[in-house]
């Protein structure tokens, strides 16, 4: 990576550097970004260019604040229980405004720039290395067909016209091809890995997805208007509130604050660490999500995977932020909700196939570990996260470290 002297000696990598890695970094969280937009837009009915216009909004305007490379995804917790249930936009929009102002609470009170001093290191470690495992295992499951989203579209490849014979999935085939391109060509500075397999995925849905005429041809702008779903009643602001802005809150803490602030300053450095502290990342979420529920759009949030994806590939500047802002602002004001075509063409496999590999990237976390409390606090929440969620993992793991910590304590003060 290219680096020059910054203040105080201090090496700091460029902030803007356009390259055809960077193009590529941009496209690195596609795996995460599409399928939870996608299925809040065709499950739940939000409007496709309301949700690709604050996302790329999002990005652009991340980018120019922090100067890095920065992440932009749908709230995990709420969209998930928003598809699994049907929620209808109001409900869900609803729920990103509280996250909005719970956000900006938290970053407004102080206590965002005590949380690094509250919660363990080593339980920071933990989320990210169970998201990076999470993403993993998901990503397999869109390879394999075998998540909610798509049986509820109606197949493991529920937009194209070909099936393979026998049982062998088709995303199976693409996403083991995406990821044997993605390792052959990940030093390749002419075509990177990552821009190929985007490249390759969105070949295949033109040749054999199942819409009839040109996907080109469905053009509906879209103009951001206020409140496009209403206000939303008492029933609805209690719903939001207790069943999904409260469960995604330590998730958000966890991964969204501590973890990216972590990883952030370990991939560049403690300039870029300074300036993207946990409180102005929860500044930065909660202007956004207020911003995102006044116009339609989706409750969204940074995070520690969605970093390690945009780094994987090949980000290295904030040049990666305005490519896949800039990407989604144009779909969203020229196509509108037309664009769900546009992103349908990309398969379920290769998004599989990147997150499978932004999911190793993070997960490498691991290989640092070195202490058995350490270790047992990992695997701990690992087992937590897998099998029931990350909110509850970043809890418990909370209250094993300090227990672990006490524990130690009290046995070197009986010697």
């Amino acid at each position: 990576m290219e680096l020059r002297k910054g203040p105080g000696n201090e090496r700091t990598p460029p902030a803007f550097r356009l390259d055809m890695r960077e193009v590529a970094g941009s496209l690195g969280d596609l795996g995460t970004l599409l399928p939870l937009g996608m299925g809040l837009v065709l499950v739940c009915g939000f409007d496709a260019g309301a949700v690709l216009f604050c996302v790329g909004l999002f990005y652009v305007l991340s980018g120019l604040v922090f100067r890095v490379p920065v992440p932009v995804q749908p709230m995990k917790v709420i969209s998930a229980y928003a598809i699994a249930n049907s929620l209808t936009p109001l409900q869900v929009s609803t729920a990103g405004l509280w996250m909005g102002l719970l956000l900006l609470l938290l970053a407004g009170s102080g206590a965002s720039r005590r949380l690094k001093a509250w919660i363990p290191g080593n339980v920071v470690r933990g989320v990210q290395v169970a998201v990076g495992l999470t993403l993993l295992f998901k990503g397999l499951g869109f390879m394999l067909g075998r998540t909610t989203l798509q049986r509820s579209l109606g197949g493991a490849e529920p937009f194209l016209s070909f099936h393979l014979p026998g049982a062998l999935p088709p995303g199976l085939l693409l996403g083991l091809l995406s990821l044997l391109l993605a390792r052959a060509m990940s030093e390749n500075k002419v075509l990177p890995g990552g821009l190929l397999v985007v490249l390759l995925g969105t070949g295949v849905g033109l040749l054999l997805g199942k819409e009839q005429g040109s996907p080109w041809s469905w053009p509906s702008p879209f103009l951001p208007s206020l409140l496009p779903y209403g206000l939303p009643h008492l029933s609805t602001v209690g719903l939001a509130l207790v069943y999904l802005a409260l469960p995604q809150m330590p998730m958000t803490v966890g991964n969204a604050l501590l973890a990216q602030a972590d990883l952030n300053a370990g991939y560049f450095g403690e300039a870029a660490g300074r300036r993207q502290t946990p409180r102005a990342l929860a500044l930065s979420m909660g202007l956004a999500n207020v911003a995102a529920a006044l116009v339609g759009g989706m409750p969204m949030c940074h995070g520690a995977g969605g970093l390690a994806a945009h780094y994987r590939f090949g980000a290295r500047t904030a040049a990666s932020n305005l490519v896949i802002g800039s990407l989604c602002l144009v779909l969203a004001i020229w196509a509108g909700n037309g664009a769900i075509r546009l992103l349908g063409l990309l398969p379920f496999g290769v998004l599989g196939a990147l997150l499978v590999m932004a999911g190793m990237q993070l997960a490498r976390v691991a290989l640092h570990i070195r202490h058995r409390g350490d270790a047992l606090i990992t695997a701990l929440m690992l087992c937590l996260a897998l099998t029931t969620n990350l909110a509850l993992a970043f809890m418990v793991g909370i209250v094993a470290s300090l227990w672990l910590k006490r524990k130690g304590t009290a046995k070197k003060s009986d010697r």
